[in-house]
């Protein structure tokens, strides 16, 4: 249904599918769109910009956003389960995906789609999650890797923010500046607060 309704807008398509048989669909129904026989996280993301617009199965989302959103990715439309999409568009309390997603896009739920809108019924409702790609990013692009792991680093300690990479007197200075408590946690910082500190801590001269 995606593949029509793409092709129909006159969209280059370049649809991905894994299954052999639904892909010798895809072929024989869009013969004007390219179909790559293979896993996502087999497929060689392309280096120009691109979008996605994708019916994402529930248990992958996150694996699969995670590997496409790491290219130049120019905007995302993708179907996913609804408290995913709430945690994605939320600014607080963040996760480690939307504090580093949303330094680079602009994210916002769509629409809410009813469990009934599928076959087979699915056991929880939908949502159409929106990422568009921010004018001016929170963090350089080119600062996108080394930011991931600045912030997997600090999720993964589960400590208040700072320890680790900050001082105590730099840590209490830059808590009051930025507008988060003492001793917040990694989720208790939203997007902006998270790319000020690690600007703040390329910044110090240890750095």
């Amino acid at each position: 249904m995606l593949t029509r309704a793409l092709v129909e807008a006159g969209a280059r398509v370049v649809a991905i599918e894994r299954d052999p048989s639904l892909a010798a669909g895809l072929r024989a129904r869009f013969g004007e769109c390219s179909v790559v026989e293979a896993d996502v996280f087999e497929w060689t993301v392309p280096v120009e910009p691109f979008a996605v617009v994708a019916n994402l199965p529930f248990a992958g989302s996150g694996a699969i956003l995670s590997r496409l959103l790491r290219g130049p990715v120019s905007r995302a439309v993708v179907i996913v389960e609804w408290s995913f999409a709430e945690k994605q568009a939320a600014v607080w309390p963040t996760t480690l995906k939307s504090a580093y997603w949303r330094a680079f896009y602009e994210v916002e739920i769509a629409r809410r789609l009813d469990r009934s809108a599928f076959a087979p019924v699915p056991s929880v409702d939908a949502a159409v999650l929106r990422f568009e790609s921010r004018a001016q990013p929170l963090v350089p692009t080119a600062e996108s890797e080394r930011y991931w792991q600045f912030l997997s680093n600090a999720f993964h300690a589960g400590s208040e923010v700072g320890r680790g990479f900050l001082t105590p007197l730099q840590a209490k200075r830059l808590a009051p500046a930025l507008g988060f408590g003492r001793h917040a946690r990694p989720r208790e910082l939203d997007a902006r607060q998270w790319a000020a500190v690690y600007e703040a801590v390329r910044r110090l001269p240890s750095r």
